[in-house]
Formats: structure tokens, sequence, C-alpha cells
């Protein structure tokens, strides 16, 4: 058991920060053009995230379950899984989380007009995470080729998907995936050394500490 102690992070990183951006190259050329009209959607979903009828609330979420299930399948499970072990777990999680946010946006537009009156922080990081966070990699010398579109790619995904627990007020058991992974995804992208590692967790961090901040 003394053994595991002389183990750090990068003897269980199975491929290098230039492979890692690569596989997002890739995909890139793979998908496109359906990164704009992803972008489109979550736009549209921000704006029907501000309408109080049953029908928005629940376009609103299932509009986020749906590119929960495709960057399950399109990205950890077709793409990931070739260089990465726990990909297939990762798509798992991603799967289950589809499926418990579509579970909340049933319950969700049932919820009486008013009640749920939307953070305005959780709004703003939504669209940070679609708008801004793509930009920060490349912007920090990460090759533009390999930039993370919301819908397709996990890490704005989460972002997105955090605002929107924020702003509409999720239950814990929505928050525990995506805040998970966005440690995980920090943690790899720090023992990668890529300049964007502190992105992920920090979202995180900002949205956990402004729930808990609200409810006091």
């Amino acid at each position: 058991m003394s053994d595991w102690g002389t183990y750090r992070l990068t003897d269980f990183l199975m491929f290098s920060r230039e492979t890692y951006y690569r596989l997002f190259e890739r995909f890139n050329q793979a998908l496109w053009p359906w990164q704009l009209v992803l972008l489109v959607v979550g736009l549209g979903m921000v704006a029907l995230a501000r309408r109080r009828d049953p029908t928005s609330r629940l376009g609103t979420v299932a509009a986020v379950a749906l590119c929960w299930a495709l960057v399950a399948w399109l990205f950890h499970w077709e793409r990931f899984r070739e260089i990465h072990l726990a990909a297939g777990f990762f798509a798992a999680a991603f799967v289950l989380e589809a499926v418990l946010l579509l579970v909340w946006g049933v319950r969700r537009a049932h919820t009486p007009p008013g009640a749920d009156r939307l953070d305005p922080v959780g709004v703003w990081i939504m669209l940070f995470g679609m708008m801004v966070q793509p930009l920060i990699g490349p912007l920090l010398g990460r090759p533009w080729s390999s930039l993370e579109w919301f819908g397709a790619a996990p890490d704005p995904t989460i972002s997105v998907t955090l605002g929107l627990l924020l702003a509409a007020r999720g239950r814990w058991p929505l928050w525990c995936i995506p805040v998970f992974y966005a440690l995980v995804s920090g943690a790899t992208l720090w023992t990668m050394k890529s300049p964007e590692a502190w992105l992920p967790p920090l979202v995180a961090l900002i949205c956990i500490g402004r729930s808990l901040t609200r409810h006091r």
C-alpha cells in the first residue's frame, strides 16, 4: 500500500496535451457546422428560460438534457474512449444527468408562475459558458481549431448547466455530476499543464457559492 504514495496525477494520465487538443480538432472537423446550430439552440434556450409558461420551462431544460446526451454519445463514447479508459463511465454519467434533467424539467413545468424567479447570476453564467468560455483556451495559446463548443464539448456544456441550475434553483442531486466532472476536467487539464485548467472548477465554485449565499 505504501507504493501508492509514490504516484502522481501524471502517472494516471493516458495522453498528452497535444493528443487531447488534436482530439477536439478532429471532433470539430467531423461535426462542422452543427456547432453553430447548437449555439443558436443555446441562445434560444436562454431566451426561453426567461419566460414563465410551462412549455418554455420544459423546453429550456429539455434542450440542456439533449446536449448532455449528445456529449455522452458523440464525444465521450465515440471519440474520448479512444484515449481514455474511463470515457465509457463518463458517457454513462452524462446520460444519467440527461435523464435527471428531463425529470426535473417535467416537474418544473408545473411550477406555479412566479414561484421560480431566475437568479441573474445564473443567466450570466449560462451566457458565459456559450459565448466566452470556448474562447479562453485559444486566447491563452490553445489552437483555435480545438475550440470547445457548447452542446458538443463537456466543459462549456457543464458551465451552462450549472448556470441553469443556479438560475432556476435546481435540486442538489442535479448538481452532483456536473460539479464532479468539472473537478475531474480541471485536474486533467492541470496535469497536462493546460493554461485553462482553473476554469471548470472556478465556474463550479462560483455557482455553489452563489447558491449557498442565496439560501442563507
